[in-house]
C-alpha cells in the first residue's frame, strides 16, 4: 500500500518533527552559556519536590515537620524521613486534534502547529533524561499513545500522532467534544506527571475551569495557546463564512487591527494556575522553538 503524499502545513510530517530535535540542539549549542544546569528543566514543583531517601532516628536540630508518624508509632522511638531532590521530569504532552483545529490561513493548520509546539516541547524532556507521554484530544475522544524515555522509544509515538491526525482530518465534520473532558481523562494516565496542553481553546466545555484549575494544583500545568494569523492579525476585508451549525454571512473588517481575545484567554488560564504560552502557527518551526525554549527558561 502507497502511503499518501504529505501536505505541508495540512498533514503531520513525522520526518519533520524527528528533526525538530536537531533545530533544539543547535538552538542550545548557540546558548550554551545560558543553558539550564543539567538534570532536566527548572521550574516550580508543587509541594516540596522532593522524594523520601530514608527513614532514621530523630536527632537534635531535625524539623519536626519531617516526623514519620508511623515508623515513630511502631518502634516507640522518633524517626524522622531524610529526602533528596527529585531529579527527573515526567510530563504529559496532550494535542488537541478536534476539528476546530483543522483550520489555518498561513504556513500550517492549527493542529500542526499544536503538534510541532508539542514535539518540540517533548524533545526537550527526553534529551533533560526525563520521560514524555503522548496523548490526543479528537473528536471520537481522547487517546493515550504511550510513554518514552528516549528518542527510539518517542519515534513510533510520533507515528501514531501522524496516523491520529490523519484521521482527525478524516473526521472534520464530527461534532466536537468538550476540551475539559479530555483535560479529565488524560490527567489519570499522567500519574503524578506534570501536563503540557497545546489547544485553541475552542469549545473548551462548561467544566473547564473547574477541571483545568484542579489539574494546576495537583501538577504542573503548561497551555500552548495556538492561534492562527487571522485570529491575531485579522487584515481588512469582507470575508463569507460559515459556522458547523449551517449559519452562513459576511464579516467585514474595517481596517487591520491586533486583537485581544487572546489575551482575556491568557488571564483566564492564569487565573486557574496554568502557565500559558501564546504560539502563532504561522511561525517556522525555529521560531516556535526557541519561543519555547525561553517559555522553559521562565519557568513559573
Amino acid at each position: 500500500m502507497i502511503e499518501p503524499a504529505v501536505r505541508p502545513g495540512v498533514d503531520l510530517d513525522v520526518e519533520a518533527l524527528i528533526r525538530l530535535r536537531r533545530l533544539l540542539t543547535r538552538n542550545a549549542a548557540r546558548q550554551i552559556g545560558a543553558a539550564p544546569p543539567s538534570g532536566g528543566i527548572p521550574r516550580r514543583r508543587r509541594g516540596r519536590g522532593i522524594e523520601t531517601y530514608d527513614v532514621r532516628s530523630w536527632s537534635d536540630g531535625d524539623d519536626i515537620r519531617f516526623l514519620d508518624r508511623n515508623v515513630t508509632a511502631r518502634t516507640g522511638a522518633p524517626h524522622v524521613r531524610t529526602f533528596h531532590e527529585e531529579r527527573e521530569r515526567n510530563v504529559l504532552y496532550l494535542v488537541d486534534l478536534r476539528p476546530s483545529m483543522l483550520f489555518g490561513t498561513r504556513r500550517a493548520f492549527r493542529s500542526v502547529a499544536a503538534a510541532e509546539a508539542i514535539v518540540a516541547c517533548a524533545w526537550r524532556t527526553l534529551d533533560a533524561y526525563g520521560r514524555a507521554g503522548l496523548a490526543v484530544a479528537a473528536a471520537s475522544g481522547p487517546q493515550f499513545l504511550g510513554w518514552a524515555a528516549n528518542g527510539g522509544a518517542f519515534a513510533p509515538l510520533l507515528d501514531k500522532l501522524a496516523a491520529a491526525h490523519r484521521t482527525a482530518l478524516d473526521r472534520i465534520d464530527d461534532p466536537e467534544p468538550p476540551l475539559a473532558e479530555a483535560l479529565e481523562e488524560m490527567e489519570r494516565a499522567a500519574g503524578a506527571a506534570a501536563m503540557t496542553v497545546a489547544t485553541a481553546l475552542d469549545a473548551p466545555g462548561e467544566r473547564f475551569d473547574a477541571v483545568a484549575g484542579g489539574v494546576a494544583r495537583r501538577r504542573n500545568l503548561d497551555i500552548l495557546l495556538i492561534a492562527d494569523r487571522f485570529e491575531i492579525a485579522p487584515p481588512p476585508g469582507a470575508y463569507p463564512y460559515r459556522t458547523r451549525e449551517g449559519d452562513a454571512g459576511r464579516l467585514r473588517i474595517a481596517r487591520a487591527h491586533e486583537t485581544r481575545a487572546e489575551d482575556n484567554r491568557v488571564t483566564r488560564l492564569r487565573l486557574i494556575g496554568a502557565r500559558v504560552l501564546q504560539i502563532d502557527a504561522g511561525l517556522e518551526a525555529a521560531a516556535t522553538a526557541r519561543a519555547l525554549e525561553r517559555f522553559d527558561a521562565r519557568g513559573f
